[in-house]
């Protein structure tokens, strides 16, 4: 897959990724479409070297893998690690607030998001919600209302003469968007809204209520190509869509001589604690499955190798002096490794240098990433995965800037340069240890 290519798919995926449901559900689609076998965690299992699966848990969990033929589980595996949340506003479960003639919705702040960038954009909204059927089963649908739905509206400077610069935001007060206004009716409940949207979504659906909904706000705007020569991508929920949609191309792309696997852990952006997080038991429930034997399992784990996969700050040209002098990571400059010196990151001198053997072998330029000695470091769901299940971790990404924002900007070469990094370490007969 070329590098057009692999833009034109990742666009593709971002328009469908509106929340972390959709964006698994895009994943599983994609790995169907590749021949991967669906597997449930309530079913046993019969597995066969030389074929794929996947499974999903709670809609925003993934686990793809693929048996090499000829090998056994016990050979070990070519592992990579993405998450499929991203920061932004979830609404609340009793979400309706009148404020005069307008119809509000209350949110609470999901992860860490930049909150000034929310105002004054076409928001919509997206997740998963729990319906009653008229048979009086419960069925979790997708639903995404695909369209300007909703508001937050700056406070004109008027009213704020300092608002250019000290203005703060309180996510209780000042980040209720408007949905809907009324001068002389009663305003709409938001269920009977949401209720509408679903009979639109699904009319062959007998659905009589709503019994619950985990709904997030994303910008409408698609991804865009900008700057003068296309050098740059703009899209919402780059951290971390970019690195799930390239990891699962190169892992549908990968041929079949190792055993790989691919977690796509939700949740990562809050602390990963959940049934579908990298503290729960999602990939240790699924390694317990595919090496049952506890012995075989230790042997398997410490032939394998993991790719902690989740964007990289770039340095930024108005802020030169929040990044280190010494580590400046551009936009288009290639994979970033990312080291820490509090295991805020996996990564290694052993297994850096492992990973910079594939890197070399793919002909692709690396970064590293350190942060300033003066600054707390943000993590990734590397070093808990390696503690987990003791597999030597590296952690890598594409360079970002505006990273939590609405719209975060990456360099438009470097999926395809991440892309052919990780098919290389998946398929490479290079082994990942260090006298391999």
């Amino acid at each position: 897959m070329n590098e057009t290519q692999l833009n034109a798919s990742l666009f593709q995926f971002l328009r469908a990724a509106t929340s972390s449901y959709h964006a698994v559900a895009s994943l599983a689609d994609l790995l169907q479409q590749a021949g991967f076998i669906r597997l449930r965690e309530d079913q046993r299992w019969s597995l066969a070297a030389g074929n794929s699966y996947f499974l999903v848990r709670d809609d925003a969990g993934l686990i793809a893998f693929r048996l090499g033929e000829g090998n056994t589980p016990e050979d070990g595996f070519r592992m990579l690690a993405t998450h499929s949340d991203s920061p932004g506003l979830q609404l609340k479960p009793r979400a309706d607030r009148q404020s005069g003639k307008y119809l509000q919705l209350g949110m609470e702040v999901y992860g860490g998001p930049l909150l000034n960038p929310w105002f004054d954009r076409d928001l919509s909204l997206a997740g998963r919600v729990c319906c009653t059927m008229a048979d009086g089963g419960l069925q979790t649908l997708l639903v995404d209302f695909a369209r300007p739905l909703l508001v937050i509206p700056s406070l004109a400077l008027h009213f704020d003469r300092s608002a250019n610069d000290s203005r703060s935001v309180n996510p209780q007060t000042h980040l209720a968007p408007i949905i809907a206004q009324t001068l002389t009716d009663q305003l709409p409940a938001f269920r009977d809204i949401l209720l509408e949207q679903l009979g639109r979504q699904y009319p062959a659906l007998q659905i009589a209520d709503v019994s619950g909904f985990d709904l997030f706000c994303y910008d409408t705007q698609g991804p865009a190509f900008t700057g003068v020569n296309g050098e740059f991508i703009s899209a919402g929920r780059l951290d971390n869509l970019l690195s799930c949609h390239v990891a699962t191309m190169a892992l549908t792309a990968a041929d079949l001589s190792h055993n790989c696997l691919l977690f796509c852990a939700n949740h990562e952006e809050n602390g990963s604690v959940s049934s579908s997080g990298a503290r729960g038991a999602f990939l240790d429930a699924t390694l317990d499955r595919l090496l049952p034997e506890p012995q075989s399992r230790r042997i398997a784990l410490a032939r394998s190798f993991l790719l902690s996969i989740d964007n990289a700050h770039a340095v930024h040209p108005n802020f030169k002096d929040s990044s280190d002098p010494q580590h400046e990571v551009l936009l288009n400059g290639g994979p970033v490794l990312k080291v820490n010196a509090n295991q805020r990151y996996a990564t290694n001198c052993v297994s850096a240098s492992i990973f910079k053997r594939f890197a070399r072998e793919a002909d692709v330029p690396l970064q590293e990433f350190v942060m300033r000695s003066d600054l707390p470091c943000g993590s990734t769901i590397g070093p808990l995965t390696a503690a987990r299940i003791g597999v030597p971790t590296v952690d890598i990404g594409a360079a970002t800037l505006a990273m939590h924002s609405i719209r975060e900007l990456a360099g438009s070469k470097d999926p395809h340069l991440l892309y052919r990094t990780i098919h290389r370490f998946l398929t490479s007969p290079t082994g990942v240890a260090p006298n391999n």
